[in-house]
């Protein structure tokens, strides 16, 4: 996977394209193994933002951006439209089991 991410990147800066900046997202993040290598095997020092929906946010982005018209890209930062989930609770829990009618 990382291999493939710095032939990326090779091809990036073959055609003049400054890279300044690698984030890792998703699950090749999630493992401390990629972590560590990532910077070696990438060239340039790799962040790693905390866990988020930034493929799809970054779909709707292009999406408002393509159905607004405009020839500027959206600036800013995107805000959540409802708050998280509650975290899952097991089958059998106190708050997932049915209460009896009254």
């Amino acid at each position: 996977m990382l291999c493939g991410l710095a032939d990326g990147l090779d091809a990036l800066r073959a055609q003049g394209v400054p890279v300044r900046r690698v984030f890792l997202i998703g699950g090749g993040a999630q493992s401390e193994a990629v972590r560590r290598i990532a910077p070696a095997v990438l060239g340039i020092d790799v962040m790693v933002p905390p866990p988020g929906e930034y493929v799809a946010d970054g779909a709707a982005r292009q999406a408002a951006w393509a159905l607004a018209g405009g020839t500027d890209r959206p600036r800013g930062s995107l805000r959540r439209a409802s708050p998280p989930r509650p975290p899952h609770r097991p089958r059998g829990s106190a708050s997932s089991t049915p209460r009896s009618a009254t």
